[in-house]
């Protein structure tokens, strides 16, 4: 697996973000991460917590949910990317795989596949992708005639993933892709989230409650808590914190815990240090 604290180039930068929706409710209070080209950063964090508003804010996608970035800055390489609008950012190179899929459920999978090259011009190397996207995603091949309303959560989880990969992304902000999901799909889901990784080269940022999962995966994780990012490190470092076990692990030096067993959560905010 790739080293992401090796990679020296910076791709994303948020730096104090924060987000108020209806111009009253304040959910980011100054998110602060960066994503290096060609690692998994794992966004961690219960629900509610603001992962999919941190996602929505990178991806330009507030707007339509009357939220909008009101301090701070986020930049992909280099550039400000506030003003974009998300086709544009798409066509950068950074695209969001939503909570929930998202799919269109009256076209059939591969037609939904086909809606993630519409803003390419290379018609022949898109039907090439097409191929790429069955390779990992062998199931989508079986079922490329049916309608994606009909298919399983795992299987529209799978096109919802192959269909972003059709606009050949730099970036992909996957939100949630464990949600709804049994956990041996979970690991089918994430053992290809990173081949692509690999393979591709795509760099991810993964916003999970999963815990676990997330950080067996990442390179690097951010663990975010009521619109702060309240501990931060090497994802290995974080799966060994005695905090992040006791609270998001369910683990302690007394065996596992059940979470409403947990009477205080003993952070390290990484402000205070």
């Amino acid at each position: 697996m790739l080293d992401a604290t090796e990679t020296q180039e910076t791709l994303l930068e948020v730096n104090n973000i924060e987000v108020i929706y209806n111009h009253v409710i304040l959910v980011l209070k100054g998110v602060s991460l960066s994503v290096p080209k060609g690692g998994i950063t794992a966004l961690l964090g219960g629900n509610g917590a603001g992962k999919t508003t941190t996602l929505k804010a990178i991806s330009n996608l507030l707007r339509s949910e009357r939220g909008e970035v009101t301090k701070g800055s986020i930049s992909y390489r280099g550039d400000a990317i506030a003003e974009l609008n998300p086709a544009d950012l798409v066509k950068r190179g950074v695209i969001q795989v939503m909570e929930g899929r998202h799919c269109f459920e009256h076209l059939t999978v591969e037609e939904n596949l086909l809606t993630g090259a519409y803003t390419r011009t290379d018609g022949r190397k898109a039907a090439d992708d097409l191929e790429m996207v069955y390779n990992y995603f062998p199931r989508l091949k079986e079922r490329r005639k049916s309608q994606a309303g009909y298919t399983s959560g795992g299987e529209q989880q799978m096109c919802a993933i192959g269909r972003a990969l059709m606009s050949r992304p730099e970036m992909i902000l996957l939100d949630e892709p464990s949600m709804g999901l049994a956990p041996q799909l979970v690991e089918q889901i994430f053992e290809i989230v990173k081949a692509i990784n690999e393979q591709e080269g795509v760099t991810i940022l993964l916003a999970e409650q999963n815990t676990n999962v997330a950080l067996r995966y990442a390179h690097y994780g951010y663990i975010l808590e009521s619109g702060r990012i309240v501990m931060d490190g090497p994802a290995d470092e974080l799966r060994e914190n005695p905090d992040v076990k006791e609270f998001y692990l369910g683990v302690s030096e007394e065996g596992r815990k059940s979470f409403r067993d947990v009477r205080s959560y003993r952070r390290r905010k990484r402000w205070l240090s």
